[in-house]
C-alpha cells in the first residue's frame, strides 16, 4: 500500500491536497490548538509542513498578549519577537484578543502600542485586563484613547468589549457605537471614571443587541434602565453594578426609581441583576428601601443587621447572597426572613458573621434542597440549647439531601 503522506518537498497547498492530506492537515491543526504557544513554536521546527501549520490563520484567531515587566512581576511575558511576528503576519487573522498587563506603566504602554498597529484586523472580542492597579489609568488619556479607537474604527464587528479600570471616555464610546452598534452584545466597563451617565446611555440607545452590561453605580440612571427596556432593545441577560465607596462619607449616591426597575423586569423578566457592595455601614441609606430585582448580591464589607433585614423584605428575586462580615450580633431573624421571602435563593455564603445553630438549621430546613451552594465558616455557628457545632452537620445534611460540613479556617 502506497504512503498517502506527501514529502516536505512537494506542493502542500490546499488546492492540490487529496482527502487523506486534507485530513492529516486538519488533525495536525486540531492537535496544535491544544498545545501551549511555546510548545507549538518548538513543533513548528520539526519540518516544513508543521511550520506551515504553525502559521495557519485558524491558530491565530484567539490570542492573549501577556505584558509584564520582569522586575515587577513573576508572570511570563509574551516575547517581543513573537509580538512583532504576530503584527507582521497574523494581525489580519486576529479575532478574539485580550491583553493581560501588570501594574507597570510600561506594560500598559506596550499594550497601547500593539492596539495602535491593529489596523488590518476585525476583532470580535477585546479584553484589557490589569492584574493589578494602576496600569492603564496611569497612561496619558489621549494616548490610550488614540490606540483604542484604532480598534473601534477598524473592527466593525466587535461583539464583546471588556475595558474595566481604563481611561475610556464618552467620545471614544461614540466611536465604538458608530462602528459596532449592530454587533455589540457585551460591555464591561467598571471603574471608568471618565465616562458619564450620558456616555453609557448613548451606548444603550444605539446598541439594541446589548445583552450583558457591567458598570459602576454612578453610571446607572433611570434613563439607562428605560433605554434597556425599550421595545427596540433585546432582552437583557446580565446587568452587573459595582457600588463602591473608597472614602467613608465622601461618596454621594443617587436613588433609582422603583418604576424604572419595574420596567426592566417587565421587558427582561429573566435577567440577572448582580450587585457588588463595597460600602461603609452608614452609606446604605438609599438602598433596599423598596423592592429591587437583584438576583446576586455580594457584600464585600461589613453590613448591618438592619440592611440584611431589608434585603429579606425587598429582594424577592434573590438567588445568591454572600456576606463578608456583619459584626457580633446574631443574624437569626434576618436569615429566617430571607428564607421566607426569597423563594429562589439557592446559594449563600457567610464569612465573619454569627448565627445560632438552631436558627441556621431552621433556615436550611425552610430552603430545603434548592440550596445548591452553602458555604458557612465554622466560626459563624454559635451553640445554643438545640444544637452544638459538632451536631449541626447531621441535621443540615438531612435537609439538604447530601453530606454537608461547615468550612474550616486554615491553620497556617
Amino acid at each position: 500500500m502506497k504512503r498517502g503522506l506527501k514529502g516536505d518537498d512537494e506542493d502542500s497547498s490546499s488546492s492540490s491536497e487529496g482527502p487523506l492530506e486534507t485530513r492529516k492537515r486538519e488533525l495536525l491543526l486540531h492537535i496544535l490548538q491544544y498545545l501551549p504557544l511555546l510548545d507549538r513554536a518548538y513543533a513548528s521546527q520539526v519540518c516544513r509542513s508543521w511550520n506551515e501549520a504553525f502559521h495557519m490563520p485558524e491558530l491565530w484567531r484567539c490570542f492573549e498578549f501577556e505584558l509584564n515587566q520582569p522586575a515587577s512581576s513573576y508572570l511570563k511575558a509574551t516575547h517581543p519577537d513573537l509580538i512583532k511576528q504576530i503584527i507582521k503576519r497574523h494581525s489580519n487573522h486576529l479575532q478574539y484578543v485580550s491583553f493581560k498587563v501588570d501594574s507597570s506603566t510600561e506594560s500598559a504602554e506596550a499594550a497601547c502600542d500593539i492596539l495602535s498597529q491593529l489596523v488590518n484586523c476585525s476583532l470580535k472580542t477585546l479584553g484589557l485586563i490589569s492584574t493589578a492597579r494602576p496600569s492603564f489609568m496611569e497612561l496619558p488619556k489621549s494616548h490610550f484613547i488614540s490606540a483604542l479607537t484604532v480598534v473601534f474604527v477598524n473592527s466593525k464587528s466587535l461583539s464583546s468589549l471588556k475595558i474595566d479600570d481604563t481611561p475610556v471616555d464618552d467620545p471614544s464610546l461614540k466611536v465604538l457605537v458608530a462602528n459596532n452598534s449592530d454587533t455589540l452584545k457585551l460591555l464591561k466597563m467598571s471603574s471608568c471614571p471618565h465616562v458619564s451617565p450620558a456616555g453609557i446611555l448613548c451606548v444603550a440607545d444605539q446598541c439594541h443587541g446589548l445583552r450583558e452590561l457591567a458598570l459602576n453605580y454612578h453610571l446607572l440612571s433611570d434613563e439607562l434602565l428605560l433605554a434597556l427596556s425599550s421595545e427596540k432593545h433585546v432582552h437583557l441577560e446580565h446587568l452587573r453594578i459595582d457600588v463602591v465607596s473608597e472614602n467613608p462619607g465622601q461618596t454621594h449616591f443617587h436613588a433609582i426609581k422603583k418604576s424604572s426597575w419595574d420596567a426592566m423586569v417587565r421587558h427582561s423578566p429573566k435577567f440577572n441583576l448582580v450587585m457588588y457592595f463595597f460600602l461603609y455601614e452608614d452609606e446604605f441609606g438609599l438602598f433596599f428601601r423598596y423592592e429591587t430585582p437583584v438576583t446576586h448580591l455580594y457584600f464585600g464589607r461589613s453590613v448591618s443587621k438592619d440592611v440584611l433585614g431589608r434585603v429579606g423584605l425587598t429582594c424577592p428575586r434573590l438567588v445568591e447572597l454572600v456576606v463578608c462580615a456583619n459584626g457580633l450580633r446574631p443574624l437569626d431573624e434576618e436569615l429566617i426572613r430571607i428564607a421566607e421571602r426569597c423563594q429562589q435563593l439557592s446559594a449563600i455564603g457567610l464569612g465573619e458573621c454569627e448565627v445560632s445553630c438552631g436558627a441556621f438549621v431552621e433556615f436550611v430546613k425552610m430552603c430545603g434542597r434548592r440550596l445548591s451552594q452553602l458555604s458557612i465558616m465554622e466560626e459563624v455557628l454559635i451553640p445554643d440549647h438545640k444544637y452544638s457545632p459538632d451536631e449541626i452537620h447531621w441535621e443540615v445534611s438531612k435537609h439538604l439531601g447530601r453530606v454537608w460540613f461547615p468550612d474550616m479556617m486554615p491553620t497556617w
